[in-house]
C-alpha cells in the first residue's frame, strides 16, 4: 500500500503595508476641518456680539409726527397694547403735562383692555393731566374695550369712529383645571397650605362653592370700581348704567346715544378739537414719542441707515478684506 504524505500548509501571510502617507492626509484633511469650523462658529459669535453691542434698541426720543406753523404742540400718546402694565402711558402724560410747549394731548387708543390695576393708574395720570388745564382728547381707533374705556374716562372729551367698537363694562376671571389630564399623565400634585383658600385657582383640584364666592366677591368689587368711575365721568345715573354695564360692547354710533362718547369723528377731528381747546392758532405741530430701532429690527425691517451702513462696513473689514486663512507652497 502506498504511503501518502500529507497535504503541505503553507502559514506566511503577506500583511499589507502601512501606508502612512494616506492616514496622514486623512488627519490632515481631518484636522484642517476642524481648524476651519471653529475659525468660522468663532466669527458667528464675533458677529453676533458685534450686531448685539451694535443694537442700541429701546432708546426713546420725542420727534415732528407732522409739522405745522400754528404757535403750539399737541401730543400723540398711542395706548395700542393689551393692558398689562401702565408705565408707557403714565410716563408720556407725566411729560407732556409739565411741558409748556404742549398744549393739547390727544390719547389714541386701540385695545381690547386688560388688567384693573394698570387701567386704573393710567385713568388716574390722565385724570391728573386734564385737572392741571392741559386738554385731553381721546380718540378711539378700531377697538377701545374694557380697560381701554376705563382709561379713556380720564380724558377731557372722547371721540369715537361710528364704527368703533368700546364698551365691554365688566371684569373676569377665569380659570383651568387640569386635574384629570394629571391623573392620566401620572402626575401627582401635593399642596402644603397655611389657610383654606391659599390655593384656591389651582389647576390641579376644581373649585369649591367657598372658592367661587371668594372670587365673585373680588370680581364683583373691582366691577363696582369700574362703575363708580363711568357714572361719575360720564354723569350716568348708576342704575341706567347697570342696565348697559354687563359686559357687552357697542358701535362708536351706539356709545354716543348712550352718552359713553362724547362725540363721533375721526382722529383728525381730535386734533381739531385738541387744538381748539388747547388755544392754538394756525396747523398745530404733532409730536409723538418712538422707540429708536436697533440693528437688527432695522435689518429686518429692510433699513439703509447710517448705522447698518457702519456695521457692513466693519464686517467687511473684519471678514472679507483680510485673509482667513494663508497657504505657502513650497517647491
Amino acid at each position: 500500500m502506498e504511503q501518502q504524505n500529507p497535504p503541505q500548509y503553507n502559514y506566511n501571510y503577506n500583511y499589507p503595508k502601512k501606508n502612512s502617507g494616506g492616514a496622514r492626509w486623512f488627519w490632515g484633511i481631518f484636522i484642517s476641518i476642524l481648524v476651519i469650523t471653529i475659525f468660522f462658529t468663532g466669527i458667528s459669535f464675533l458677529f453676533l456680539a458685534k450686531v448685539i453691542s451694535s443694537t442700541g434698541g429701546g432708546e426713546r426720543y420725542e420727534y415732528d409726527y407732522r409739522s405745522g406753523k400754528g404757535n403750539g404742540k399737541i401730543a400723540v400718546v398711542d395706548l395700542d397694547f393689551t393692558i398689562i402694565t401702565s408705565d408707557p402711558i403714565v410716563r408720556q402724560f407725566k411729560k407732556y403735562r409739565e411741558d409748556k410747549n404742549i398744549k393739547a394731548i390727544v390719547l389714541r387708543i386701540n385695545t381690547p383692555g386688560g388688567g384693573v390695576a394698570a387701567s386704573q393708574e393710567m385713568y388716574e395720570e390722565i385724570k391728573k393731566t386734564r385737572d392741571s388745564g392741559k386738554p385731553v382728547i381721546v380718540s378711539f381707533a378700531s377697538l377701545a374695550a374694557s380697560g381701554g374705556y376705563y382709561a379713556a374716562c380720564g380724558g377731557s372729551l372722547i371721540v369715537s369712529n361710528p364704527g368703533s367698537l368700546t364698551g365691554s363694562i365688566g371684569v373676569i376671571m377665569s380659570f383651568v383645571t387640569i386635574q384629570e389630564l394629571a391623573k392620566k399623565l401620572g402626575i401627582d400634585e401635593t399642596t402644603i397650605k397655611s389657610g383654606e383658600l391659599k390655593d384656591a385657582g389651582s389647576p390641579f383640584r376644581y373649585p369649591t362653592e367657598k372658592d367661587k364666592e371668594y372670587f365673585q366677591d373680588i370680581v364683583d368689587d373691582s366691577y363696582q370700581q369700574f362703575l363708580d368711575v363711568v357714572s361719575k365721568e360720564r354723569k350716568i345715573d348708576m342704575e341706567d348704567l347697570k342696565k348697559i354695564a354687563n359686559g357687552r360692547v357697542f358701535t362708536g354710533s351706539q356709545a354716543k346715544k348712550l352718552g359713553l362718547v362724547d362725540s363721533l369723528g375721526t382722529f383728525e377731528d381730535a386734533i381739531r378739537i385738541a387744538g381748539r381747546m388747547g388755544g392754538i392758532e394756525g396747523e398745530p405741530t404733532i409730536v409723538k414719542e418712538k422707540t429708536r430701532l436697533g440693528i437688527v429690527e432695522q435689518l429686518m425691517e429692510g433699513s439703509t441707515s447710517s448705522e447698518i451702513k457702519e456695521l457692513k462696513q466693519d464686517l467687511k473689514n473684519e471678514f472679507i478684506d483680510k485673509p482667513v486663512l494663508q497657504y505657502k507652497f513650497e517647491k
